[in-house]
């Protein structure tokens, strides 16, 4: 197993729930705690309670109350309350939690039967039908039954088995960032539209601080290969006429926890070769908001479940993990940046004004009559049952 975030972890545990001998090497030198709010839904959440990991999670609740659009002076004009179940289609989740500490919950879970090498990435896979045999940086030659690479959307080991294109650029960047928290910050997440495809997002976390993001929609690529003083004073450019809190995020763009992303899609024919195969984001990435967490832990379900299932034929089960959870994930991936981040005047004024009934009595009376916006499909799944294996909450 390659990638110790989220899907990795998760993959890690249900496969040594099995009867698998599970070793996930990670590049970093150790287990990455920073990210932003991620949400939990429907599958992704079943998925947690099937483990014994749902409480654990609601410990970590960033408290995040729901969602508000606001204007240039934080006064909202649209507001949308977190979900109340599973599957509920709120912008805001019932189970939000900050990435890092999902990640930290998976991983002291699935080290109690996995082994973790950090530090350490993969530079070759050989599959001669039988096993793969693989090569580490650092590390000797080891030689393993299976290989599931889950390590992000721009997955350096998937280019070694999948050399085809998988990037689908969206022309969306974020740029995320750790900001102190101050008085006016409530337990919303707050979208401001500041015109040109610029968006600027605050939202709570559980540890007393506010997680900031700037989001643009441009034409312009590459900003993933701009060195990080570079990127943050293209940031600084873009957004220097922009109200709201943002010269409050900008000042902060030089903190370490700064994070930079060129956010894409992944689209491939397929998501296993041989005796190899990708998981999550590697896999199926749909981009931002709303469907990568969910689809990350109920993917690592279903590939370990159908591994655990016919152990002797790991094409199949890689086959059938793939029949399962495509129909799903190519369903998620209809998220088009231009629609939610304005490039023109007109479009901005069209966009507050929907939101502003939406999310205003007359919406949410409506809301209540015809349910909740439908959640992503990936939320939908129906999770199989594998009754010949043990679960991983034990």
């Amino acid at each position: 197993m390659s990638g110790a975030s989220i899907a990795g972890p998760a993959a890690a545990s249900w496969l040594a729930a099995a009867g698998w001998d599970v070793t996930v090497v990670e590049r970093s030198d150790h287990l990455r705690d920073e990210g932003q709010n991620v949400d939990v839904r429907g599958a992704g959440r079943e998925v947690l309670r099937r483990m014994g990991l749902e409480d654990a999670v609601r410990e970590h609740h960033t408290s995040e109350t729901g969602l508000a659009f606001v204007d240039e002076d934080g006064r909202a004009y649209a507001s949308f309350p977190a979900g109340a179940g599973d599957a509920d289609g709120a912008p805001t989740a019932e189970l939000e939690i900050l990435r890092g500490q999902l990640a930290r919950v998976l991983y002291d879970h699935s080290a109690r039967r996995a082994e973790y090498v950090f530090g350490d990435r993969i530079t070759a896979l050989h599959d001669d039908g039988r096993g793969v045999d693989v090569s580490f940086a650092r590390g000797a030659d080891r030689r393993f039954d299976a290989v599931v690479l889950a390590e992000g959307s721009r997955s350096r080991s998937r280019d070694l088995v999948f050399p085809e294109p998988a990037i689908s650029e969206l022309g969306l960047v974020g740029a995320y960032v750790t900001v102190p928290r101050v008085a006016a910050d409530d337990r919303q997440w707050r979208i401001y539209f500041a015109g040109r495809g610029r968006l600027v997002h605050l939202r709570p976390d559980n540890v007393g601080s506010t997680r900031a993001m700037l989001s643009l929609y441009t034409d312009l690529r590459g900003f993933d290969r701009l060195d990080r003083e570079n990127a943050v004073e293209l940031f600084r450019a873009t957004y220097a006429d922009v109200g709201w809190e943002a010269p409050r995020v900008l000042a902060a763009l030089d903190d370490p926890s700064l994070y930079v992303d060129q956010i894409a899609q992944v689209r491939l024919p397929t998501w296993h070769r041989g005796r190899v195969v990708l998981l999550g984001d590697a896999a199926w990435c749909a981009g931002p908001f709303g469907t990568g967490t969910t689809s990350a832990l109920a993917g690592a379900y279903v590939l370990a479940g159908e591994l655990g299932s016919t152990p002797d034929d790991v094409p199949g089960a890689f086959a059938r993990y793939e029949r399962l959870l495509r129909p799903m994930t190519d369903k998620a991936q209809t998220f088009v940046p231009r629609h939610g981040h304005p490039r023109v005047e007109w479009h901005r004024t069209l966009l507050r004004t929907g939101l502003r009934l939406l999310g205003g009595p007359v919406g949410r009376a409506v809301g209540r009559v015809r349910g909740q916006v439908p959640p992503p499909p990936v939320d939908l799944l129906t999770l199989p049952d594998y009754p010949a294996r043990a679960t991983a909450g034990v």
